[in-house]
């Protein structure tokens, strides 16, 4: 792992003030060399020249950095360092400057087609929004690390869907579609140990697409709507024995009607077909007496 270090860049308005009084001082000597019969000091002309020469190859050493970008300096294929101050800069012309954004990046990633737990075939994306962390291993410990960081999303994101269920099957149990909060830090979680490699870190992770391959939508589609009603008669049978519960024990409570045990029977039977009945109920009136 390589780990970065800091780089400071002298000040380019600083250098362009160097740079200008060094110019006027070649000029200088190639002037003073020359006169009107001919060259007045050989040496002077080659020393002026060779500092003409160097004069423009230390131009060659300005670069800038805008907010939240750096450049990771390399002399001759060794690591000098990484300059993360933005404005105008000066270094050695012969280092090699490669600059790496620190903003952060919106990865959209594509549709995938996989098995969640129970082997149902779904289709999932996910957003992940990550930024370089380490200039060093994001530039030497991976060949090109926005690659590395779309193959290890789609790799973590494939299998994250193996290890939740699409739809909660039992109880406290997560699953993809019910747990999103649970699912993302996950995914983040994973996506985090994945990507330290190349200096990467992930700072948001979150679900964009989750649904049914289409070859099943339709049976799954059936088996919700199935498992929604169940759920529904379940509450409305619950709140119905209530009812009945209640309705029972307030007529004992007041002494309004004293009724045997078929009685409470045939009441409690009447109640909850009338409480659990998806249409209305037609009362029957009885005209007769109770014996």
């Amino acid at each position: 792992m390589t780990g970065e270090r800091s780089f400071r860049a002298v000040s380019g308005w600083l250098m362009l003030l160097v740079m200008f009084a060094a110019g006027c001082g070649c000029f200088w000597i190639i002037y003073s060399s020359i006169d009107v019969d001919g060259v007045r000091s050989v040496w002077r002309l080659v020393g002026g020249i060779l500092a003409s020469c160097a004069w423009i190859v230390l131009q060659f050493g300005y670069f800038t950095l805008q907010p939240n970008q750096s450049s990771v300096m390399l002399l001759f294929g060794k690591y000098q360092g990484t300059c993360r101050d933005e404005g105008f800069h000066w270094a050695n012309p012969f280092l090699s400057k490669q600059k790496v954004s620190l903003r952060a990046h919106n990865l959209n990633g594509e549709r995938l087609k996989v098995n969640d737990k129970r082997g149902n075939p779904i289709e999932i994306a996910a957003v992940v929004v990550w930024r370089v962390q380490n200039t060093a291993q994001a530039s030497f410990d991976v060949e090109n690390y926005h690659d590395y960081v779309n193959v290890q999303s789609e790799s973590a994101l494939r299998h994250l869907a193996t290890k939740y269920p699409y739809d909660t099957g039992e109880e406290e149990e997560l699953s993809l579609r019910g747990s999103i909060d649970e699912v993302s830090a996950d995914l983040q979680h994973e996506l985090t140990e994945r990507l330290a490699k190349a200096g990467v870190v992930v700072e948001e992770a979150r679900l964009s697409h989750l649904a049914y391959a289409a070859e099943i939508a339709g049976a799954m589609l059936q088996r919700q709507q199935a498992e929604a009603i169940v759920a529904a008669r379940r509450r409305i049978v619950d709140g119905a024995v209530g009812m009945v519960e209640m309705a029972l024990a307030m007529l004992e409570e007041h002494k309004t009607l004293e009724l045997d045990s078929e009685r409470k029977a045939n009441m409690v039977s009447n109640l909850l077909v009338v409480l659990c009945g998806d249409k209305a109920a037609h009362p029957v009136i009885n005209a007769g007496t109770l014996y």
